[in-house]
């Protein structure tokens, strides 16, 4: 089958093959590099728009309906816009956001990688964000990407040799919408720096009236598109989180090796799920030598 116009999901040429991702802690400042190995370097189409999706959140954990955002606006994007995906990045939120619930910066990176590792040859996850001291706001992190992605790297190639500037966008669920049009939740300064500079791909969620949060966003409602959940899904990190303290299945709601790995660091078993890969892997060290014969 041909490649197609604009859908990353299937390959092009100049794609990158899945490779394997090193699972390992996060990391800090001094040691980061942009991960560009599966952005598109070439459009295929020069007459439309390159368009990086970026999706920003806590993943705690990473479901199938954060990596099913992404093919949904893909598909969108296809079929209703002038712009070609070059790209997608999953952006977890430092452990400054200091959410309930929250693991730490380093597991969340570490699933966020192994459930698109194997699955996808276009989605890819930025540590920056979640290596970050300090919280960091929405738009500075889209801010980040426009800085990597169109100055240091100046664009994306054109099949003419020519080079073009790729539009950021903010990829979320309805439920932004409704916090963004909430008074006093969002800075007018931070609207407009997201809604009016970046814009933003919302996906309707079971039991979110939209219409309402798109009316007291009519100023920027230009720059905010609207993608249909065709095959409703309302799964959520929150019920995750609950049904793996109950010790129930999430199975086929999460990815199997997101799903092993919570289970060999002992994830959302009670209130010390934010502990970091450094400290679980030291408690079970100091386990181990205690009583050699108990098993994890």
């Amino acid at each position: 089958m041909a490649p197609s116009q604009s859908n990353p999901t299937e390959q092009a040429p100049g794609d990158h093959a899945v490779e394997q991702m090193p699972n390992h802690p996060v990391g800090d400042l001094d040691n980061y590099t942009f991960p560009r190995s599966r952005l598109r370097q070439v459009m295929l189409d020069p007459s439309k728009t390159p368009l990086l999706l970026v999706a920003c959140g806590s993943f705690s954990p990473i479901t199938y309906l954060h990596l099913r955002m992404f093919e949904m606006a893909a598909d969108y994007a296809k079929y209703n816009t002038d712009f070609e995906v070059m790209g997608g990045y999953l952006s977890p939120v430092s452990d400054a956001y200091r959410k309930a619930g929250l693991a730490s910066a380093d597991h969340r990176v570490a699933m966020t990688r192994i459930a698109t590792e194997q699955s996808s040859r276009w989605l890819d996850v930025d540590p920056w964000e979640a290596i970050q001291k300090e919280y960091q706001p929405t738009a500075h992190v889209l801010d980040h990407f426009e800085h990597e992605i169109n100055v240091v790297q100046g664009g994306v190639a054109t099949r003419n040799g020519e080079r073009k500037a790729v539009r950021i966008v903010l990829l979320a669920g309805a439920d932004l919408i409704q916090t963004m049009s909430t008074p006093g939740v969002w800075s007018q300064e931070d609207l407009n720096h997201i809604l009016g500079k970046y814009g933003v791909f919302i996906v309707e969620r079971t039991g979110t009236d939209i219409d309402d949060a798109l009316a007291a966003l009519t100023p920027w409602r230009h720059n905010i598109w609207v993608i249909q959940q065709l095959i409703q899904n309302d799964v959520s990190s929150t019920k995750i989180r609950l049904f793996l303290k109950r010790e129930m299945s999430v199975r086929y709601l999460v990815p199997a090796p997101v799903i092993s790995y919570i289970e060999e660091h002992g994830l959302y078993e009670d209130d010390g799920a934010s502990s970091s890969i450094h400290e679980k892997d030291k408690e079970s060290k100091d386990k181990t030598e205690a009583e050699p014969s108990t098993s994890r």
